[in-house]
């Protein structure tokens, strides 16, 4: 039977997915040769309806089939008038499972797991879960949030996160080393315990998201990566040359840098590209020439925060794979 160009692309787009991942290994978010997209979930209208779980698990299905290279999903411990986004966001690790379930593929991405406000001991329990039921596929994006009033709900001091996020980070990273060690409270190894299930695979990337009132000395010395929000290119490639002079000051290997982006892409493939608040709007030509542009500056991985605009996100999703993914391979 004769397959329908859709399917064709499909297909074609898993063999690559596939691919990638036994070239470079799971981590193929950050790579210094590619540029690699994302979708950031949930992907629905801005309004304060909850998840449309089983609307966004078909998106996420659909992604995978078209190549994409990750799914994100936020930590929200709490909604307010103080959180710009309405959405009431599902708990992250409970939608990472039902993600896992029905993709094979895709990087399954966190953006970002607050880490002052959950113990680490529980988020390696967690992420280890993740990463065994996906095959490997979890990256774990870590920040620090920064609402006073949330961490004043969890009892925590909002002036002390950046040593309660140092710390918590270092707990977690031990747990998640192939050499696992449990510190407890005073940094003492407690070799009595384990956290399973145990990671067959590459160990879990780690991946700070935003500044969580770190250095980017600090960052580059303990993360793979650092995600970090669109800004327009000239300031970015500021950033660029930061993040590039702290790496030479405390490693030589490869970090990879990473945005998060605000799309609506227009039904009008010459739509000049046009800022917008984190991101911008137009036509796929002009989005193949600020994606190309973001490469050439250095940035390695770009997640699209999907704005409806007219258009479904499924369609927006299948103008990129089809026509803008295969113009920046």
């Amino acid at each position: 039977m004769r397959k329908e160009p859709q399917a064709l692309l499909s297909s074609a787009n898993i063999l690559i997915s596939a691919l990638r991942q036994y070239l470079l290994g799971r981590d193929v978010l950050f790579h210094p040769d590619r540029l690699s997209f994302g979708i950031v979930l949930p992907a629905q209208p801005r309004t304060s309806a909850d998840v449309e779980f089983d609307a966004q698990l078909k998106l996420a299905s659909h992604a995978d089939e078209l190549g994409f290279d990750a799914l994100w999903v936020r930590d929200v411990p709490l909604n307010s008038e103080s959180y710009p986004d309405p959405v009431g966001h599902a708990d992250p690790w409970v939608f990472l499972g039902a993600l896992a379930a029905v993709t094979s593929n895709i990087g399954l991405a966190t953006g970002a797991i607050v880490l002052p406000l959950r113990h680490p001991l529980h988020i390696a329990k967690a992420a280890l879960s993740v990463a065994v039921l996906s095959q490997g596929r979890l990256v774990l994006g870590l920040g620090s949030g920064d609402r006073p009033t949330e961490y004043e709900v969890f009892g925590k001091d909002l002036e002390k996160r950046k040593s309660i996020f140092q710390d918590n980070w270092e707990r977690l990273a031990a747990v998640l080393c192939p050499d696992q060690e449990i510190l407890d409270e005073n940094g003492q190894v407690r070799r009595e315990f384990a956290v399973r299930p145990r990671l067959q695979q590459a160990p879990i990337p780690l991946v700070a998201v935003g500044s969580s009132s770190q250095s980017l000395e600090w960052i580059a010395r303990h993360a793979t990566a650092w995600m970090t929000y669109y800004r327009q290119l000239p300031v970015q490639r500021d950033r660029l040359t930061l993040w590039h002079n702290a790496q030479a000051k405390v490693t030589t290997e490869f970090r990879g840098f990473g945005q998060s982006m605000v799309l609506e892409l227009v039904d009008r493939p010459d739509a000049a590209y046009e800022e917008i608040n984190l991101g911008g709007r137009t036509g796929r030509r002009g989005l193949i020439g600020a994606l190309s542009a973001m490469r050439e500056a250095g940035i390695h991985h770009v997640a699209f925060n999907l704005v409806s605009g007219d258009r479904p996100p499924h369609d927006v999703m299948d103008e990129i794979a089809g026509d803008v993914m295969p113009a920046l391979s």
